[in-house]
């Protein structure tokens, strides 16, 4: 178990096409399409250790609904043995998913070879403790399907997740659970909520106002009243260079605030999307 980030997933229900296009269109290079055997289908952005999925069902092949409502959805962290780590919540007291953990897999074809089936376990922290989304752990039995060469460069530069940021009506209430499972000596306090450092991923909990002065957004466009994951920063080589890219693909509406570019969530399948440099 670790605390590094594995991955973070972006639920698009039924709309794979559009999340392909606007994410294509940010600069990601996408992985084909792939089709869990639980019935979801997904394309990642895969980095350096890391990766982004989004995450939906086609309507033709299954009508599973993963139960969130669309948008930032998911925050997945690494564990090479999930019965281990499994025991070890447990253990701490940390509230889970009944059944244990669960395996899946999905096959990788590319141009129409298959290379082989990407096969996970994963274990979830009880959906009760985190609104409108899920906080999970993946174990890899064969990450060489999914970390290849060939889907590791981005012509926006994206090398890894920076940011993972979560409206939270309670900050510190909200973070606990991270404090539960791997302990308060990564957890820092701030003026508008708590950061918890997984790994090179810092996750916040903020509040409304919090997260519109991370991002430097009207607090209009935050949601009210309610607690999930919102905002999501990449970490990339250049921003001069995402910037020219992303302006180069009709997206002119894109912020500078500090040291982030920052692209509205209506581009984003209502994501806050930062950029932001090693």
């Amino acid at each position: 178990m670790s605390t590094r980030i594995d991955h973070v997933v972006i639920h698009v229900e039924d709309a794979l096409d559009d999340a392909q296009e606007k994410y294509t269109r940010l600069g990601f290079a996408l992985t084909p399409r792939g089709h869990h055997s639980k019935g979801t289908s997904n394309h990642l952005a895969v980095f350096g250790d890391d990766y982004l999925e989004l995450l939906g069902v086609e309507p033709q092949r299954s009508s599973l609904r993963w139960g969130h409502p669309g948008g930032l959805a998911g925050l997945v962290f690494k564990t090479s043995d999930a019965d281990h780590t499994w025991r070890h919540l447990v253990e701490r007291g940390v509230p889970l998913e009944e059944g244990g953990p669960q395996s899946f897999h999905r096959p990788v074809v590319v141009d129409g070879e298959h290379l082989g089936d990407a096969r996970f376990r994963t274990l979830r922290i009880a959906a009760n403790r985190i609104p409108n989304g899920r906080v999970f752990f993946c174990e890899h039995a064969t990450p060489e399907l999914v970390w290849r060469a060939p889907w590791q460069t981005h012509p926006n530069g994206a090398t890894g997740l920076a940011e993972y940021v979560y409206l939270a009506l309670d900050p510190s209430a909200a973070q606990s659970i991270l404090s539960q499972a791997f302990g308060s000596n990564t957890v820092t306090r701030h003026r508008h909520g708590v950061r918890f450092q997984a790994g090179k991923t810092a996750i916040w909990y903020l509040s409304r106002e919090g997260v519109a002065q991370h991002y430097g957004v009207d607090v209009a466009l935050v949601p009210q009243g309610i607690e999930r994951a919102v905002g999501l920063t990449v970490r990339v080589a250049s921003t001069g260079t995402t910037r020219t890219l992303l302006e180069a693909n009709g997206l002119s509406d894109v912020l500078t605030v500090g040291d982030k570019l920052v692209v509205p969530p209506s581009h984003t399948h209502g994501v806050i999307l930062g950029f932001a440099e090693e």
